[in-house]
């Protein structure tokens, strides 16, 4: 669903779910450009839906918040289509992206895919970086992802805040699964948002938003929630593991997702880490009975399905 309701002229969010992020399009009279590219199984109608707005003009900048595969998984597709496309991402990882490292870039891990992509440049935090006709500002915020960025344009207070805050939430902690310390780097990032204070939040997944303190205000109780109880947190994430695989394949069977669950380093990860107490086919039926209950998914006999 294309948004442009609340935001300067030349600037269409293209809203994407949660397989692929948000597309955030620049298509005004200044220099085209694109934010965050979705997920590589989305990336034809990526492609499609950014040639139809920019109406025959070249997409001039691509840039990424963060290097997660539904983030930039299309980036590789972008710049078949537009060669001179200059791509710009967030300094932290980019040795691995010049050496394409699958691993270190965590596509091989968590068992998702992202195919090699080249880049120009970095948003450095602290810096600006021209999207449009305007100047953005690039912050560091750290938290879902240690070297994610948030881009904010202080004359129409507009915020693209990636992953670091949603309307309703934000993304998961990876640090937090590895053993390291990170809730109080989620909770700086939100301090930073609240300083902004933007008239309008774009965020990585779901609708655009104007009520910046009730989404502060849910994320900082989801936050407190996780630092209380931070298995409450690991548990989320498995879900949430599950969930984008099913957003991927759509249907499969339990069994086969038990077995890419044995063999996914992270997946394997998390239950060695939180969940060990209980065998790994007996946790996946769990996480599959919670996604069915919440409605995320539907059982028929041995599969299950997207919902």
């Amino acid at each position: 669903m294309a948004q442009t309701q609340g935001l300067p002229g030349g600037i269409t969010v293209l809203e994407r779910g949660w397989l692929s992020a948000n597309n955030i399009l620049f298509h005004g009279s200044g220099r085209t450009a694109l934010v965050d590219s979705g997920y590589v199984t989305h990336a034809q109608q990526t492609v499609a839906l950014v040639r139809q707005a920019l109406k025959g003009r070249p997409l001039e900048l691509l840039a990424n918040t963060h290097l997660h595969s539904d983030h930039c998984g299309g980036n590789a597709v972008l710049q078949s289509e537009y060669p001179a496309v200059e791509t710009l991402i967030p300094p932290g990882l980019a040795e691995h992206v010049r050496n394409w490292d699958p691993v270190a870039l965590t596509y091989v891990p968590t068992g998702q895919q992202c195919p090699r992509f080249r880049m120009e440049g970095l948003l450095n935090p602290n810096t600006e970086v021209l999207l449009g006709e305007r100047m953005w500002q690039v912050h560091g915020a750290p938290g879902h992802d240690p070297h994610s960025v948030v881009l904010f344009e202080p004359l129409s207070s507009v915020l693209i805040s990636a992953d670091s805050l949603w309307s309703n939430g934000f993304g998961i902690v990876f640090q937090e699964l590895e053993g390291e310390e990170a809730f109080d780097e989620v909770g700086a990032t939100l301090d930073l948002i609240a300083s902004l204070q933007p008239r309008v939040v774009i965020p990585g997944h779901g609708p655009v938003f104007t009520d910046l303190d009730s989404a502060l205000a849910a994320a900082r109780r989801r936050l407190d929630g996780f630092t209380r109880d931070p298995t409450k947190h690991a548990a989320h994430a498995a879900k949430v593991l599950l969930k984008f695989k099913l957003l991927e394949l759509q249907r499969q069977r339990l069994a086969d997702l038990k077995r890419w669950a044995a063999v996914t380093p992270y997946v394997e990860m998390v239950h060695r880490l939180w969940f060990s107490d209980i065998d790994l086919e007996a946790w996946i039926d769990r996480l599959a009975d919670d996604l069915v209950r919440s409605g995320a998914a539907r059982r028929e006999r041995e599969w299950l399905l997207n919902a």
